[in-house]
């Protein structure tokens, strides 16, 4: 399977499929991924599941050692998040490592994980909702986000800036930042509720032009562009335009490749971040 992606590269190790971003891949001292469709898996028709709420635990626990291994992550150093669309943002160490795989979840609440600890990779769960990679090229910090349109307009991607601020002292402008994959503005039809949410940003910054990322249609129905709402949250907390990498896949467009829950109807499996330092 081949991609036409700007920004994003497909790979294919074991039989298993995973994209990394080409402006991460030019940071020596991190390694990242992102799961696919492409894989063994589960026997189920939810290939290359990574949620233990769909299937089977040991089912499931085998994705990840599938994954791992041709992906190239210790299965031992993972830790995940435990996502319900809020801002919690958890700072990780080694003590973690394993809570949410192969360790039982100990807080029901975290959207974001941070961590500047080697051997810790850090875990997020996505099926349309916006993965948002942080990287602090100069404190060698790093951050993964879920940002469904909940944790978007509640600015979660501030609020993972503001945890590496005040744990590592980071500068926004040393982050480099990559948001997606996922569902894009040509696929996510919301309606008005959620839309006058997305208006609310310009509020909380005033930096936010929330026309460039909602966008009225016929029947009172709205398309929203995630990614753009996310970038420019990204730049009214200081991040520089030019650290910022916006996917061009949209899961719904490609849910050959990509777990989507609007194209199968909530009948999907999920995919999942992985970020860590070397």
């Amino acid at each position: 399977m081949r991609i036409d992606s700007k920004t994003m590269r497909l790979h294919q190790n074991n039989g298993i499929g995973f994209l990394t971003y080409d402006r991460l891949s030019e940071i020596p001292f991190i390694h990242h991924a992102f799961s696919t469709k492409i894989g063994e898996g589960s026997p189920s028709s939810h290939v290359m599941d990574m949620s233990f709420e769909h299937d089977d635990r040991e089912k499931i626990t085998k994705n990840y050692r599938l994954f791992c291994d041709a992906a190239g992550f210790d299965f031992e150093s993972l830790v995940a998040s435990s996502q319900d669309h809020h801002t919690f943002v958890r700072v990780c160490t080694k003590e973690e490592r394993g809570i949410g795989i192969y360790r039982q979840k100990d807080i029901e609440s975290v959207d974001a994980l941070v961590t500047n600890e080697r051997g810790v990779t850090l875990v997020t769960y996505y099926a349309d909702c916006t993965p948002i990679f942080f990287v602090d090229i100069e404190r060698r910090a790093i951050a993964l986000a879920h940002a469904g349109w909940r944790g978007t307009v509640a600015m979660i991607a501030k609020e993972v800036v503001n945890v590496l601020k005040k744990n590592y002292n980071t500068d926004p402008t040393d982050l480099v930042c990559c948001i997606g994959p996922n569902i894009g503005r040509c696929c996510y039809e919301v309606d008005q509720p959620v839309a006058d949410e997305f208006y609310a940003l310009k509020e909380k910054a005033p930096s936010i032009t929330p026309e460039d990322f909602v966008f009225p249609k016929e029947g009172g129905k709205f398309m929203a562009d995630m990614k753009e709402a996310n970038r420019q949250i990204l730049l009214s907390c200081g991040v520089r335009d030019e650290n910022i990498v916006l996917s061009d896949l949209c899961t719904q467009c490609r849910s050959d490749l990509l777990w989507s829950h609007r194209a199968t109807k909530g009948d999907r499996g999920t995919m999942s971040a992985f970020l860590c330092l070397k």
